[in-house]
């Protein structure tokens, strides 16, 4: 999969937290969120059939039928046909994703006191250009030659190696569950996998260059589909070889149009823009990091799987800056040491494998199979978070990039990938992305994207430097002046050597400036001095480097409804109906207020309650529908809600509520005060339902006579 971790930058490494789609205080005593999903069946191997929460068999139409019904998502402009790749959350949607967000900000922004930015989606495209995006920001697509369908070239390959491997198994008498696809894409399925026997060394390819696939660039999945005789099952031909494909959304900024532009595929190039000036609101302390929450667009060549891989979506970046000397140490990485994670190397997938191990963060570190301990810091918080908002963590693995996925520049990246019906979705990406940005914008612009640092002691400093004649520089390059110059500054010490006797033997000397001419400027002896000198330094000038957390907020949303969802039978006899374990924390809304009927001394304590909730800062719903209060409850179990209120006759005597919890459908019964106070400590997380259960007597039924109407 491609980061929604800013998503990276080279074709193999691109893929949409959609695809393929990014950090300060906090001690070992911090409170964490109580609230444990109900405990569920040992994690399957991933090429077994996805369970619910439950452990029961898992049928995806049945969810996404009632996330649509329930208006959780539905398709953009649905009335006008939709557009692939576009969503548009309705009113749980919409809560659900700003508790999501709103736990992202206390876990991190908060936590970690980051200094947070709000940056344009509209962007430059110099400044895409600057970051490599514009040359590289891309995927490989291979076009079908009697059709014309446009294909993600892995894609193809893997639905190609699971099909055949299907029908091997199916060959060899394995039941193989089928995968339900988007009903209104059933018309293009052309027919059903075939059961053919592979040979067993056949079999073991297959597997191998799937464990590896995200590794493959362009010309070598040309290779595989050509090696494998892959064929398009729509028209039984082979597609032509891949080209690559920008996923980026151009747009003329202003009327005249000559201004190019683009709608950001991630929030980082905001963040290292303003890099100097959060420095300098953080008055010049390091390390820090900043975060950036909002949309970002990617022009899909595919998008399909609901929201896990659409066109435009929202993400949380963190951008955090360290100093490069002394091996990246973080300061709060003893807190953490501890914590175990799910790893799956690099090593283990190129030896066309997926077996994964649970390691403590500290000794991943240690043995340097995580590179440095800010990044392994960041690792660990990132599972934190995830296990705090409900995702089952017998569902969770990080993943190491391989080689061909990596940016050249990057010294580690790990994927957090989530498994799902879809299989194993990558929602965060986490990498080490060195000082590349800061250094690329700075060598483009000649801003001062630098941290300096006063020295205890001054060092004396022997060095090649150059004295540029300004009054003959300027007029010589005109309007390249400034172009020319920031090139020359930012030669390095090995290259000024070289020049400095170039220019000695012959006068002038000849350098790459992108952009200028052919790419060569000369420049003679008249217009600049190369010479090696000593000076006294009293501060030290240095690039930080950068861990980058970046999240696919949609992606994340869509594994915790699959991951907290079940079913259980009515009392009615009718069909199962559906249950989304939200935790409370983030649980869209968290009371259901029901009145046991339509009885008009009801209606004083629904408001009553409804208030003093609101007054809380508790989010409640109301049904008092002519509904059995059996049919109530599970309508909004639906909805994920955690608790509920019933006032009945009792209450109306005594001012007494039965509270209601989703999962166990247990209750128990206090006053107004007591029940109020047990919400506020469910809702953010000090207190789970068992804890209620101790404290608070069970309901067992009215104690007053019903009155007859």
């Amino acid at each position: 999969m491609r980061p929604f971790c800013r998503f990276a930058r080279t074709a193999g490494h691109l893929q949409n937290t959609f695809p393929r789609y990014k950090a300060r205080s906090f001690t070992a005593t911090t409170q964490v969120n109580k609230y444990q999903p109900p405990k569920f069946q040992k994690q399957k191997d991933p090429i077994m059939a996805t369970t619910t929460l439950k452990g029961q068999p898992f049928d995806r139409p049945v969810l996404d039928s009632m996330l649509r019904r329930r208006m959780f998502y539905t398709p953009s402009f649905e009335v006008y046909g939709g557009v692939a790749g576009l969503y548009d959350y309705g009113p749980p949607g919409c809560a659900l994703q700003t508790n999501v967000v709103d736990l992202f900000r206390k876990h991190f922004v908060l936590e970690e006191d980051m200094l947070e930015v709000d940056c344009t989606a509209l962007t430059p495209a110099e400044v895409l250009k600057t970051s490599g995006h514009v040359d590289k920001f891309a995927d490989w697509m291979c076009k079908d030659p009697k059709n014309g369908d446009i294909m993600r070239a892995d894609h193809f390959v893997e639905e190609i190696l699971e099909s055949r491997l299907k029908g091997d198994k199916e060959a060899r008498g394995v039941k193989v569950e089928e995968k339900e696809d988007d009903p209104k894409k059933k018309k293009k399925k052309v027919k059903a996998t075939e059961a053919v026997k592979l040979d067993d060394a056949v079999v073991q390819e297959y597997e191998e260059i799937l464990a590896r696939i995200d590794n493959y660039n362009g010309e070598e999945l040309g290779q595989l589909i050509k090696k494998y005789e892959m064929k398009n099952p729509a028209t039984g031909v082979e597609p032509l070889p891949p080209v690559e494909f920008n996923l980026m959304f151009n747009t003329p900024i202003g009327p005249s149009g000559n201004l190019a532009g683009y709608l950001r595929p991630e929030t980082a190039q905001g963040q290292f823009l303003n890099f100097a000036k959060l420095l300098d609101f953080n008055q010049q302390q390091m390390p820090f990091a900043s975060a950036c929450i909002g949309k970002s667009y990617r022009n899909e060549i595919s998008p399909r799987s609901g929201l896990l891989r659409v066109r435009e979506f929202l993400m949380a970046e963190i951008e955090h800056y360290v100093d490069p000397h002394g091996g990246k140490k973080h300061h709060r990485f003893e807190e953490v040491k501890d914590v175990e994670l799910v790893l799956l190397n690099r090593h283990t997938q190129l030896a066309g494998q997926t077996h994964v191990k649970k390691v403590a963060i500290g000794k991943a570190v240690a043995d340097g199979t995580v590179d440095n301990e800010t990044l392994g810091y960041f690792l660990a918080r990132i599972h934190l978070f995830l296990e705090k908002i409900g995702i089952d963590q017998t569902k969770l693995r990080f993943r190491q990039h391989m080689a061909n996925e990596m940016a050249h520049y990057a010294a580690d990246c790990w994927d957090a990938e989530l498994q799902t019906s879809y299989g194993w979705i990558e929602c965060v990406g986490c990498a080490d992305r060195s000082a590349y940005d800061l250094t690329v914008h700075a060598k483009k612009t000649g801003a001062p994207l630098v941290v300096r640092e006063r020295l205890a002691e001054p060092i004396t400093v022997e060095e090649w430097q150059i004295d540029l004649d300004k009054k003959k520089f300027g007029p010589h390059f005109k309007k390249d002046g400034k172009t020319v110059e920031a090139a020359v500054e930012a030669l390095p010490q090995e290259k000024r050597e070289a020049l400095a006797q170039d220019l000695k033997l012959e006068g002038k000397i000849t350098i790459d400036v992108e952009g200028v001419g052919n790419g060569k400027v000369e420049i003679s002896k008249d217009l600049i001095v190369i010479e090696r000198r000593k000076r006294v330094e009293n501060t030290r000038e240095f690039t930080p480097n950068v861990i980058e957390p970046s999240f696919g907020i949609g992606r994340i949303i869509y594994c915790l409804m699959e991951h907290t969802y079940w079913t259980r039978g009515s009392d009615g006899g009718d069909e199962a109906r559906g249950v989304l374990s939200f935790p409370p924390i983030v649980a869209p809304s968290k009371v259901l207020l029901v009145p046991l009927s339509t009885h008009e001394s009801f209606k004083p304590l629904l408001r009553h309650m409804s208030l003093k909730l609101r007054s809380l800062g508790v989010s409640s719903r109301v049904d008092d529908s002519s509904a059995s209060i059996g049919k109530r409850y599970s309508r909004n179990d639906e909805l994920g809600t955690p608790l509920g209120i019933t006032i009945d006759f009792q209450s109306v005597q005594d001012k007494t509520y039965t509270l209601r919890d989703r999962d166990s459908t247990k209750q128990v019964r206090a006053d107004e005060e007591t029940i109020l106070t047990a919400i506020k400590s469910l809702v953010e997380g000090e207190k789970v339902w068992a804890d209620i259960e101790k404290e608070l007597p069970t309901f067992e039924g009215q104690e007053v006579e019903v009155p007859v109407r």
